[in-house]
C-alpha cells in the first residue's frame, strides 16, 4: 500500500469506530450494569439482560441506553483508527512486503496484540468515564449528590480526587484484554475471510460487492463473538476496578476474578455474557463493513480478495487480506 495513502487507513478506522458505538453502545450499557450490580454482595440484581434493558427503558427511556456514549464515541473512534492502522502497517512490516498464500498466525497474532496494547492507553480513560456514567442510572446506589453531571465532570472529578493516575485505573487489565482479545479477533477474521473467499472464488463478478459485504458481516461478526468469549472475565474485572468507589480497592484482575469465582462460580466471571454476545456480532460486523466501505470511498483500491492461482504450474494460491 502506498505510503501516501496510509493515513486513510486511520481515517477509515475512525469511521468504523463510530459505527461500532452507534450499533453496540446500548448492549454495552446493559453489560456494564449487569457486571457492576450482579457481582456485588448487596444491591440491585437483574434477572437477565432483558430485565435490565426493560428497567432502563422504563425508568430512563432510550437515552438511558446511550448513557456514557460521548466518551465512548471519542475513545472507540480513536481506538479503532489506531487499531486498524497499526495492525495493517505492522503486518505489512512483518511480512516484508511478501504476500502469503494464506493467513499467517506468526504475523497476525503479534500485529494484533501490538495494536491492542497500544489502544489500551486510549481506551482505559474513556472506558473509565463511560462505565462510571453507565452505572449511575436510576437503579444506582450512588447518592445523587455524588453523581456526575456529564462525562467531562466525571473526568475532572476523577483527576481531582484520585490524581492523574486515577483516570488510568484498570489500565493493566485493559491492556491484557485488548492485546489478547484482538489477537483472537483478527485471527478469526482473517481465517473466516480467507475460507469464505476460497469457497466463493467462482462466484460471478457481478455480485462481488454483495459478496464482499456478506463476507465482511460474517467474518467481522464471528471475530467479535470470539473476542468477547475469550476476554469477558477480564472485562468483568475491569468494570469492577473502574467503578469501585474505594480508591484503595484491589486493581489485580486475577484477585478480583478469584473472589467472584468463590462467590458466584464461573457464571459470575462471565456476567453480562448475553448482551455482550448479542452486541458483539452486529457491532463488529458494522465495524468491518464500514471500514472496508470507507477504504473504497477514500480511493484505496484492494487487489482481488478472492484467492487466485499465481502460477498455473504450482499449487500456490494468492490471497489478499483486508489490509
Amino acid at each position: 500500500m502506498a505510503e501516501s495513502s496510509s493515513y486513510k487507513e486511520y481515517v477509515a478506522g475512525l469511521v468504523a469506530g463510530v459505527a461500532t458505538v452507534i450499533t453496540g453502545h446500548p448492549f454495552d450499557t446493559v453489560k456494564v450494569k449487569l457486571q457492576k450490580h450482579n457481582t456485588e454482595a448487596h444491591g440491585v440484581t437483574y434477572r437477565s439482560g432483558w430485565h435490565c434493558t426493560t428497567r432502563i427503558l422504563k425508568t430512563e427511556g432510550i437515552r438511558g441506553l446511550y448513557r456514557g456514549a460521548t466518551p465512548s464515541f471519542v475513545g472507540v473512534a480513536f481506538e479503532s483508527s489506531l487499531l486498524f492502522g497499526v495492525y495493517s502497517q505492522t503486518k505489512q512490516s512483518l511480512q516484508g512486503g511478501v504476500q502469503s498464500s494464506c493467513p499467517q498466525p506468526q504475523v497476525i497474532i503479534p500485529s494484533a496484540a501490538f495494536g491492542g496494547a497500544l489502544i489500551s492507553f486510549v481506551l482505559c480513560p474513556s472506558e473509565l468515564v463511560k462505565c462510571r456514567m453507565q452505572v449511575q442510572g436510576a437503579d444506582s446506589l450512588v447518592p445523587k449528590s455524588s453523581r456526575y453531571s456529564g462525562p467531562l465532570d466525571c473526568a475532572l472529578k476523577t483527576v481531582k480526587t484520585e490524581g492523574v493516575t486515577g483516570i488510568f485505573r484498570g489500565g493493566f487489565t485493559t491492556l491484557l484484554r485488548e492485546s489478547s482479545g484482538n489477537a483472537v479477533f483478527f485471527s478469526v477474521y482473517e481465517y473466516v475471510r480467507y475460507y469464505m473467499h476460497s469457497q466463493l472464488k467462482a462466484a460471478s463478478s457481478e455480485n462481488s460487492h454483495l459478496i464482499d459485504a456478506g463476507i465482511g458481516i460474517l467474518s467481522g461478526g464471528l471475530g467479535g463473538v470470539a473476542f468477547w468469549s475469550a476476554v469477558l472475565p477480564l472485562d468483568v474485572a475491569k468494570t469492577i476496578i473502574q467503578t469501585s468507589p474505594d480508591k484503595s480497592s484491589s486493581r489485580n484482575p486475577f484477585q478480583i476474578l478469584s473472589s467472584i469465582y468463590r462467590r458466584a462460580g464461573l457464571k459470575g466471571c462471565y456476567t453480562g455474557l448475553g448482551p455482550t454476545i448479542v452486541r458483539a456480532f452486529p457491532a463488529n460486523a458494522a465495524a468491518i463493513v464500514t471500514w472496508e466501505l470507507a477504504m473504497k470511498l477514500l480511493g484505496i483500491k484492494h487487489e482481488s480478495k478472492i484467492p487466485e492461482r499465481l502460477d498455473p504450474g504450482t499449487d500456490d494460491i494468492g490471497y489478499k487480506s483486508f489490509t
